[in-house]
């Protein structure tokens, strides 16, 4: 079996595709800055997968010696692309730190692959691409044209790899998921980020006693008049990553897709579930609305279903859910150190 090098493997998305490789019987190297990620993560992954090689080396993804040493030392045959900045806002202020990471840094790891000869990478994409939708449920064919900086950055990698594959001969998949959510059924990882800005988690938080949420608008043309999004289980995306991989390991050609459940959830759907695992009310305040923020935002996973063989096995808004209060009310302690 061949070793995997995922970059941002000690984050929230990246960590529970490495124990889906793990488990899968892949070695993996984790190459992580842990600006974001966790240590522990990847400790704990390995301790759960003894006959599997999981490490982890601390690096930048901007130094291409750390990584091309890397590949070499571990024999690597393929990479799986998470490490990125991801906060929308923050890329509106900061946009040369999110073109340097997620546009300079991700091509700086193609070239390491180059150099290597590694040939396959599947990219962590995203539905912040496609901009404000002008049709739902969102296909591969909808335009793109996004709307902040961070859309921006990685829509810039997906136009740049069909060049890199002409003169590289590196094939890719690359998947735009939606709204990542919930956390490992297992609880050996789930979601820890600083600051938090996901919608499940601050739920969580507020109704054990953190500060109450805040909902953006409620006069949107939505039956409950909040925002619906298309909430996909971090389980189900992991397994979507190691189709990926299985798929460009099978002469596959390049190609794009989609990940989502295919149905809108509202906030006050999410607060109402949340509510209803704790056996109390979510504390909540109705806010104005937030600059950028679509009324409906639903992915067509047609084309993944159809390629890939994927289905979501944790679909229903109370699986994401229970898994996430699951790891909070039990996340290990010093996980966040």
């Amino acid at each position: 079996m061949s070793t995997v090098l995922v970059t941002g493997g000690a984050g929230y998305v990246g960590s529970h595709a490495v124990k889906a490789l793990a488990a899968a019987g892949f070695d993996v190297v984790v190459y992580d800055d842990l600006s974001a990620g966790h240590a522990e993560a990847v400790g704990r992954i390995a301790a759960a997968f003894p006959a599997r090689r999981v490490t982890l080396a601390q690096g930048d993804i901007l130094d291409s010696a750390a990584l091309v040493g890397v590949m070499r030392e571990a024999g690597v045959s393929a990479v799986m692309h998470f490490a990125a900045r991801l906060l929308v806002g923050e890329s509106v202020t900061e946009p040369i730190g999110y073109y340097r990471t997620n546009v300079t840094g991700t091509l700086n790891l193609l070239e390491s692959m180059a150099t290597c000869g590694v040939s396959r990478f599947v990219f962590s994409s995203t539905a912040a691409t496609f901009g404000e939708p002008i049709a739902t449920p969102i296909d591969e064919a909808h335009p793109q044209r996004p709307i902040n900086p961070y859309g921006e950055s990685k829509l810039a990698i997906e136009r740049a790899l069909p060049h890199i594959e002409r003169a590289t001969g590196i094939r890719s998949i690359t998947l735009r998921y939606f709204n990542a959510a919930g956390a490992d059924p297992d609880g050996l990882v789930g979601e820890d980020h600083d600051p938090e800005e996901h919608l499940i988690p601050l739920a969580i938080a507020a109704v054990r006693g953190g500060r109450p949420l805040t909902v953006f608008g409620r006069d949107y043309d939505t039956p409950d008049g909040t925002c619906l999004r298309d909430y996909v289980h971090v389980s189900d995306l992991a397994e979507a990553h190691l189709a990926s991989l299985r798929r460009l390991e099978s002469q596959a050609p390049s190609a794009s897709y989609n990940l989502g459940n295919g149905v809108g959830m509202s906030v006050l759907q999410v607060i109402e579930t949340v509510g209803r695992m704790a056996g109390r009310t979510v504390p909540h305040t109705i806010g104005p609305r937030r600059a950028g923020d679509p009324a409906r935002l639903v992915a067509s996973n047609a084309r993944a279903r159809q390629d890939l063989g994927w289905t979501p096995r944790l679909g229903d808004l109370d699986s994401i859910v229970r898994t996430a209060w699951a790891w909070h009310e039990h996340a290990p302690r010093g996980y966040s150190d």
